[in-house]
């Protein structure tokens, strides 16, 4: 009884030490309330819904895998630690999504693209309707919707503007700033304002790629020690059992909990340090 008390209370540390880093580093977010409850089980379904076949194979076979690794080493406090293991740790390992520069690229595409439409005499309002013929996939939806918002009667800057708001980021602000400054000037001094602009991107881009090559380094290394760790503590169960016989007691479960919260821990400080800064937008919201 007293194993299992200590035990219980060693996988709530571990969860709560985990839970408590994951905020600290940014890596939850807390995100907004939906104006109207739709009710626990809802939520539950809905979220159930968004996870990705793989992931649920993944989390089904940390399962499945800490129910055995906890029978044979009868280590109760497996059975937290290997789900953990098996779901969250090449997470924390991945690189993380670079929405920064997708978006740059979208950008830089459709930038030279209206320059080059600009340059041929047409305005913006023209410019607009024509790059959305041809639009990069990321911007596609949102250029749809501009159409749509221009076709409404909508005044060109004002369109940007909201365009800005679906976009949600300083980048596309600055092309966009630029463009709602030449709409009010009726186009003057557009084209060459797009290309200063175009050449800039690039020039972010470059930067960014390299940051992120940077920020690869240090995580593959951290990589290669935990699958190297994992498989030296694997080994080392299996050939040398008895070594790791104090870890079974209450006090050991606990010290256990600890060591592992704080490995966690560690990796979740790496990831919040590879992800990148947010930075302020330059335009105001229209809402």
């Amino acid at each position: 009884m007293t194993l299992l008390v200590a035990v219980l209370g060693a996988m709530l540390l571990v969860g709560g030490i985990v839970i408590l880093a994951a905020v600290a580093a940014g890596v939850l977010v807390q995100r907004p309330r939906p104006q109207e409850s739709t009710g626990l089980w809802t939520r539950v379904v809905d979220k159930v819904r968004g996870v990705s076949r793989r992931e649920r194979v993944t989390l089904v076979a940390g399962l499945v895998g800490g129910v055995l690794v906890a029978a044979w080493t009868q280590w109760p406090l497996m059975l937290l630690v290997v789900p953990l293991a098996v779901y969250g740790v090449p997470h924390l390992l991945s690189a993380p999504k670079q929405d920064q520069i997708e978006l740059l690229q979208a950008l830089d595409r459709w930038v030279r693209g209206m320059t080059a439409t600009m340059a041929t005499g047409k305005s913006i309002t023209d410019a607009l309707r024509l790059s959305a013929r041809t639009p990069p996939p990321l911007l596609a939806d949102h250029l749809v919707l501009l159409i749509r918002r221009l076709d409404d009667r909508w005044p060109a800057p004002q369109a940007l503007l909201a365009l800005a708001d679906d976009l949600d980021s300083p980048d596309a602000d600055a092309v966009l700033a630029s463009l709602v400054l030449a709409a009010h000037r009726g186009g003057t001094g557009a084209t060459a304002t797009l290309a200063a602009l175009a050449d800039t991107i690039q020039e972010r881009l470059k930067a960014l790629r390299e940051i992120e090559s940077e920020r690869s380094k240090p995580r593959a290394v951290v990589k290669q020690v935990t699958i190297i760790t994992l498989v030296l503590l694997g080994a080392s169960l299996l050939l040398a059992r008895d070594f790791f016989a104090p870890y079974g007691t209450p006090v050991g479960q606990a010290l256990l909990a600890g060591l592992i919260a704080a490995y966690v821990g560690s990796l979740l400080m790496l990831r919040r340090m590879t992800l990148p800064r947010q930075r302020d937008r330059i335009l105001r919201s229209l809402t």
